[in-house]
């Protein structure tokens, strides 16, 4: 107990003197894990919107798909594009491999099935009166799907929340192809892991007790604004 409580002690010394490192890491963190989120619900809200409006015959397999994709292993993942992004790889001549972009790549990767599976569900969820009121209204197929959409807009801001609490909380794929770099691609969770290896609980504990702070603000702020519309 006392080993909890002096790392207790330790991670709130470090998060109230404003550690330089401790927010390096909490800066960069933040700056991958909104532009993985951005380019994953670029990528996943117009799929599971596509899938859940239309009709066609192998929709069923493709919705067991995008189902079967929301639970990839992050290692597998940080596996496959490491090996295209390695120097020996396809994509090697790029430079990706170790660089933040290799890091969102394989957030954006892990994301955008969970949120093209939960935007397909926000749709199928709706009332079906609201496209059909919209098309007796005189509404084209672009603006009843907008109504949709409009409709769904909650909880497809729900599916995105999501997909972030996806991409903050790696940690396989983040170590494999960013290399856990001190100052250029480590995370709060690769630090978390690195440090506590060493032994630094109470920093691995700091940067825990961000991480939760993080996810805690992002949950608060979605919302409120559900209840702002209601």
């Amino acid at each position: 107990m006392q080993f909890i409580w002096e790392g207790i002690v330790g991670a709130g010394r470090l998060i109230f003197s404003l550690d330089p490192e401790v927010y390096e890491i909490l800066l960069f963190t933040v700056q991958v894990s909104i532009f993985g989120t951005l380019l994953s619900a670029l990528i996943g809200v117009p799929i599971g919107f596509w899938v859940a409006i239309s009709e066609f015959k192998s929709r069923p397999l493709f919705v067991t798909l995008l189902n079967t994709l929301m639970s990839l292993p992050t290692v597998v993942v940080g596996l496959l594009v490491y090996a295209f992004l390695s120097r020996q790889g396809p994509l090697g001549s790029l430079g990706l491999i170790f660089t933040p972009a290799a890091v969102i790549i394989g957030q954006c990767i892990l994301a955008s099935p969970i949120i093209a599976a939960l935007t397909l569900s926000a749709v199928n969820s709706l009332d079906p009166r609201v496209a059909l009121t919209a098309r007796a209204l005189g509404a084209d197929s672009l603006q009843a799907a907008w109504t949709i959409f409009t409709e769904a807009r909650f909880a497809l801001m729900a599916a995105i929340i999501a997909g972030f609490g996806r991409v903050i909380a790696e940690v396989g794929a983040a170590m494999m192809l960013g290399g856990n770099i001190k100052g250029y691609t480590r995370t709060l969770t690769t630090a978390i892991a690195l440090e506590t290896s060493k032994g630094e609980f109470g920093f691995g504990l700091a940067l825990g007790l961000i991480l939760l702070a993080m996810a805690l603000a992002v949950n608060a702020i979605l919302y409120r604004l559900q209840r702002g519309e209601r």
